[in-house]
């Protein structure tokens, strides 16, 4: 289980929905970052929301898959971070990938529609008020596990594994929110970061 959610992880959405659209390789431009926040950048919505949905998809299959499969919570927790890291370090695209944000969404998606909910909101509050996509998803990745174990605290240490792995994931963006330069969502040009 693993090895199949890092291959699906490895599907980098953003590189085919760009491709489909026939819009710019999303590493080399904006932010060069192929994500959601970046297509939307260099697209529009619909794309944008066609890579977040198929990001969180292949987050939350083989996390749910291993679930029905009676897989303990540690071990869903490593299967999730192997989705992520498919995202992250895509085999079938260059190992270039994203920050994981939408598919550790996915992956925790299945716990419950609460915490999904939550989560959710939690990024929409966050990135209204801030206009940083990065500021949002280190918010609710610092939030995830506190309200994992208000839910359903069983899966405390897997949502603390992902949420870990998405704020060392966003170093860069931390260094660039202190220094005042990280591009708000609302940039539409960008040099690549």
């Amino acid at each position: 289980m693993i090895l199949l959610a890092y291959l699906a992880g490895s599907i980098s959405s953003a590189i085919v929905v760009c491709k489909i659209w026939r819009l710019p390789d999303p590493r080399t431009q904006g932010s060069g970052n192929p994500g959601a926040t970046n297509v939307l950048r260099l697209g529009g919505a619909l794309p944008a929301i066609t890579v977040l949905f198929f990001d969180m998809l292949k987050g939350a299959v083989p996390t749910y898959c291993a679930y029905l499969m009676g897989i303990d919570a540690v071990s869903l927790g490593l299967i999730a971070i192997a989705a992520c890291l498919g995202h992250i370090y895509p085999l079938f695209f260059g190992f270039k990938g994203g920050k994981g944000v939408a598919t550790a969404l996915g992956a925790m998606a299945p716990i419950g529609g609460g915490l999904a909910l939550c989560l959710i909101a939690t990024w929409l509050l966050s990135v209204l008020i801030t206009r940083y996509s990065s500021g949002a998803a280190i918010i609710t990745s610092l939030s995830a596990p506190l309200f994992t174990w208000w839910l359903d605290d069983r899966f405390t240490i897997p949502v603390a594994m992902l949420s870990t792995l998405i704020i060392i994931r966003h170093k860069d963006n931390i260094k660039r929110l202190l220094a005042g330069t990280e591009p708000k969502v609302t940039d539409k040009k960008l040099n690549k970061k």
